[in-house]
């Protein structure tokens, strides 16, 4: 054999060795890509496990702190209230008792412009004195007239607090009932939603931080809270097919989107509702 042509099979022998390695290299890449897509829809499937655990806990709390939270708004209103209707109360009760003072007042006088008319010098002089008496008994009769008039409206004003202030402990009672149960409620599962928020958390750092995004972007636009839902099956047709369609909305997925789904060769969303799409686990353990 000639030395051109032990080159040239040496030659041949190293290109065919850098193509095998090309190809491994390149299979290696996507079998990395792969798992790394699985890894991503598994970390996002069990973080939603995780807050559904926590929707499931605050569910369980119902409407209670809202209706406390209600409650303590309704309360500081009334209080509010039963206050400035005591305010007013309090300023009438207070022109009263001026008006009371300012009545002896004018009697005071009155008695001391009588006992000057006794002295006067003219006509002149006793008309002036009279002109201040009869002002004087005017202002004893407009005060009358303004006391009974302030004691009708205590009378009314009072009547308003003693209705807003039975109001307002009913509710102080109906508070106190309703956060003593909201206590209980939280005293037996704070432990455990404290427990799985932490979970939440750490399960976010294993995540891209575009997914968590988009996941808790999903959520926050979800009634249920699903961002992530498992492919559901129908009954089996004639032909043994079964129709998958998504667990979020349940519209029908096409056969070609549902192997991307299964295989998790793809982040899939759903074309109508947008959550995320993972295969059945029912599916996968049969």
């Amino acid at each position: 054999m000639s030395a051109t042509s032990t080159k040239e099979t040496k030659a041949s022998k190293k290109t065919t060795t850098a193509k095998k390695s090309t190809s491994t290299a390149k299979k290696k890449v996507s079998a990395t890509k792969d798992s790394s897509i699985e890894e991503k829809l598994d970390g996002l499937f069990n973080l939603q496990k995780i807050d559904s655990e926590i929707d499931r806990i605050r569910i369980i709390r119902g409407e209670l702190p809202i209706e406390v939270e209600d409650l303590e708004d309704e309360i500081v209103g009334l209080e509010t209230r039963t206050g400035k209707i005591q305010t007013e109360i309090d300023e009438i009760d207070q022109d009263i008792s001026n008006r009371k003072i300012g009545s002896k007042e004018s009697d005071a006088a009155i008695l001391k412009y009588k006992e000057r008319q006794n002295n006067v010098r003219n006509n002149r002089e006793f008309e002036s004195l009279s002109k201040e008496i009869e002002f004087q008994e005017l202002e004893i009769k407009l005060n009358e007239k303004r006391t009974k008039e302030g004691k009708i409206k205590i009378d009314n004003k009072k009547e308003i607090l003693a209705e807003a202030t039975d109001r307002l402990n009913l509710k102080k009672a109906d508070l106190t009932t309703k956060k003593a149960e909201l206590d209980s409620i939280i005293s037996a599962t704070q432990k455990d939603e404290n427990k799985l928020l932490k979970a939440s958390k750490e399960a976010k750092k294993n995540i891209e931080e575009r997914l968590v995004l988009a996941y808790n972007r999903l959520r926050d636009n979800s009634k249920n809270g699903l961002a992530v839902v498992e492919l559901i099956y129908g009954n089996k047709r004639n032909t043994g097919h079964r129709d998958a369609s998504c667990g979020g909305c349940f519209n029908k997925i096409p056969p070609q989107r549902e192997l991307d789904i299964v295989t998790k060769k793809k982040i899939i969303i759903c074309e109508h509702c947008g959550k995320i799409l993972i295969p059945s686990q029912e599916e996968l353990e049969d």
